[in-house]
């Protein structure tokens, strides 16, 4: 997995897992669905109808399947893009499966893991009536290929052969030969390596079919082609305002995953997080009929709520794939010695920087890089115990034993943007808690973009720097790769292995796990591979973020899968 990332699509991630700004989503959907399990938020059984407002500081811009990423889109294009599989609907653990959805049943893969083929579903249709095939989610997938339509996720690039080089459908009429459509039912995936998180991949927006007589090109956002349970009826102010109602050809027959209650879903965006939480407190007119899919409960807004039962009861909890850590460059002296990254390991006070992130129901402290999650193989582990506070004696052991009796001075660069959790609060705490062991940290604070572009620049990348990482879907491949795959070291762009860590065993590991398609195995192996990797002190885990957002009084049927910490709009409905 070689990942180039543009710079829009990190600031989106960024967006998805922040301590206060996370994964974008939306609404429910059409025809009645399967019996309810989860009737919270109200009592009583969910009914149809009614109109489900979304409040979100980030606008809905570029809805448009190609140039939408997994966790930047969240839930709200699930409503009108379906795609091969999806994430179960369901809470907690149970919601980080893969399942089948214009499929009918999970890819079957052959020759290790990179040919794979699916089946789809008869009598889906299009938002005009029209059948949906495999030709369709073959032009989708190509389209987000052209130049035109960049921002969406980049898997398909690197994996499918000859993706590298193919340019969309706009200038290359071919077409990608390794998407092959033998039948309107049956389509094939080649690939130039094994992939056996692929089924999870499916999941992406560009696997969504589009009808190529109705592609419009840069103007298709304005009103893409539904599949889903709801159409879009007008998208102004480039998603800062979205209305959905119900796509008449959409039936539950097909669908065992969205719901179907709501008549109409209004997205209005672009509103201050403040006022979001002050209307859902109040919970007024429509707003008692509101969620927000990005706005998280800050500490001062939780303790209030926390204090009053009727708005207690109206909060969700959710937790996603993400970490928040201390990056080293080993290319940077101190830092090149193992000693000293293992001595600030110890240094650290989780506490105060849990309590600088908001507190402990907002973070828990993490040991292990990846989180704290059975999907992504969490196996638990802390080769430093630094305790809950710190341990500033071992750490003074180890700096005298790198030569650093009288101890050292580092620089820590962290982002001024105070809604992050690079933010200055947790910098600060982190200076608090190695100035005991003797060492003395001097901060280096940069506005957002000028930090994004300097912790991810190979050559100009600092030797000590806040970083945070959330996965594109619930396994450990997404997660350790990128950050620890010597291969994928990028030197002319966005870089994320910023150990610039490149061991021949571990990129082995990698290959050969990638090859599994028994994902509970695989699971395993990446748990090991962790173990191994966090030995060797290449960075700091430091919490996981944890997602409290309200909702208004009259919403129902409250899911929230691990898969995405947030809402699931897809299963909402209002009173």
């Amino acid at each position: 997995m070689r990942l180039r990332r543009q710079k829009s699509v990190i600031s989106r991630r960024v967006a998805v897992a922040s301590a206060t700004l996370v994964v974008l989503s939306v609404g429910a959907a059409a025809c009645a669905g399967p019996d309810d399990k989860n009737e919270a938020g109200g009592g009583g059984k969910p009914q149809q109808g009614g109109t489900l407002t979304v409040l979100n500081s980030n606008p809905q811009s570029d809805f448009d399947p190609a140039r939408l990423y997994t966790s930047g889109g969240g839930n709200v294009p699930s409503l009108v893009f379906r795609t091969l599989t999806t994430r179960n609907r369901e809470d907690g653990a149970t919601g980080t499966k893969v399942v089948p959805d214009l499929a009918e049943s999970l890819g079957k893969p052959s020759e290790n893991a990179t040919v794979w083929t699916y089946k789809i579903k008869k009598g889906v249709r299009f938002e005009d009536g029209s059948p949906v095939t495999t030709k369709d989610i073959k032009y989708g997938i190509e389209r987000s290929f052209a130049a035109e339509l960049s921002g969406g996720a980049p898997f398909l690039r690197d994996w499918l052969i000859g993706g590298d080089k193919y340019q969309g459908p706009y200038k290359d009429k071919k077409g990608l030969d390794s998407v092959e459509t033998p039948d309107d039912q049956t389509i094939v995936f080649r690939l130039n390596k094994p992939v056996g998180d692929f089924d999870y991949v499916a999941t992406q927006t560009s696997f969504a079919p589009v009808p190529k007589a109705k592609d419009e090109g840069t103007k298709y956002e304005e009103h893409p082609v539904s599949t889903g349970p709801y159409k879009v009826v007008k998208n102004s102010g480039d998603g800062e305002r979205l209305q959905l109602e119900r796509n008449p050809h959409w039936s539950a027959k097909t669908d065992a995953e969205r719901k179907a209650y709501p008549d109409k879903i209004d997205v209005r965006s672009g509103l201050n997080s403040s006022v979001i939480n002050q209307r859902l407190s109040a919970s007024q007119g429509a707003d008692a009929a509101a969620i927000t899919t990005d706005t998280n409960l800050g500490p001062a807004e939780l303790a209030k709520v926390s204090g009053d039962k009727k708005l207690a009861a109206q909060v969700g909890t959710g937790h996603f794939g993400y970490t928040n850590y201390l990056a080293f460059n080993p290319k940077v002296k101190p830092f090149d010695d193992p000693k000293v990254r293992q001595a600030i390991s110890y240094a650290v006070d989780r506490t105060s920087v849990i309590n600088a992130a908001g507190g402990s129901s907002l973070a828990e402290p993490a040991t292990t890089f990846l989180p704290n999650q059975k999907s992504f193989g969490y196996t638990k582990f802390d080769h430093f115990p630094a305790g809950a506070s710190g341990n500033a004696k071992k750490a003074k052991e180890l700096l005298k034993e790198a030569g650093h009796k009288d101890g050292l001075t580092i620089t820590l660069t962290h982002s001024n943007d105070k809604n992050f959790e690079t933010s200055p609060e947790i910098a600060t705490a982190l200076q608090d808690a190695l100035k005991k062991a003797g060492i003395t940290v001097k901060l280096q604070g940069l506005e957002d973009n000028d930090y994004e572009d300097k912790v991810h620049d190979a050559k100009d990348e600092p030797g000590l720097f806040l970083a945070h990482w959330g996965a594109d879907w619930p396994s450990g491949g997404p997660f350790l790769a990128p950050i620890f795959d010597g291969r994928q070291i990028v030197n002319d762009g966005y870089n994320f292995n910023s150990s610039f860590h490149n061991d021949k065993s571990v990129n082995a590991e990698i290959d050969s796990i990638n090859k599994l398609t028994d994902h509970d195995a695989a699971a395993k192996r990446w748990g090991a591979l962790d173990k191994k990797i966090g030995a060797k002190a290449l960075n700091v885990p430091l919490f996981h973020p944890v997602y409290k957002r309200l909702y208004g009084k009259d919403i129902k049927n409250v899911v929230i899968s691990d898969w995405t910490g947030v809402l699931d709009v897809s299963q909402v409905a209002v009173k």
